[in-house]
């Protein structure tokens, strides 16, 4: 069974026993989490929400958090001396997905 949940505003796939990066929300290290905004649940009898599943969730425990590499954006307009170099690091938890709970 596998799910595809949402976080941060964006979309993840995940099965039991997956490791997924998800934005940055406040948790400590070792906390359980609970994702409530469960899209679809696939596996012998699929289920679509419409958005959401009800009283379907995805729990989890916090492993780390950190930041991911640097993406560098550099911005040039010839002819004119214009150039602006930047990087940024998006910084991530990493959590481990314990178990599934499908609604009744």
């Amino acid at each position: 069974m596998y799910a595809i949940f949402e976080s941060g505003g964006f979309q993840f796939s995940a099965r039991e026993g997956d490791r997924v990066r998800v934005p940055k929300f406040q948790a400590e290290a070792e906390e359980r989490v609970t994702f409530d905004k469960v899209l679809f649940i696939g596996g012998e009898n699929p289920l679509v929400g419409s958005p959401y599943l009800e009283n379907a969730k995805v729990e989890g425990e916090v492993i780390a958090s950190g930041k991911s590499d640097k993406v560098t954006v550099f911005k040039f307009k010839r002819r004119v001396k214009y150039r602006r170099k930047k990087g940024h690091r998006q910084e991530f938890v990493e959590v481990q997905i314990d178990k599934i709970v499908a609604p009744n």
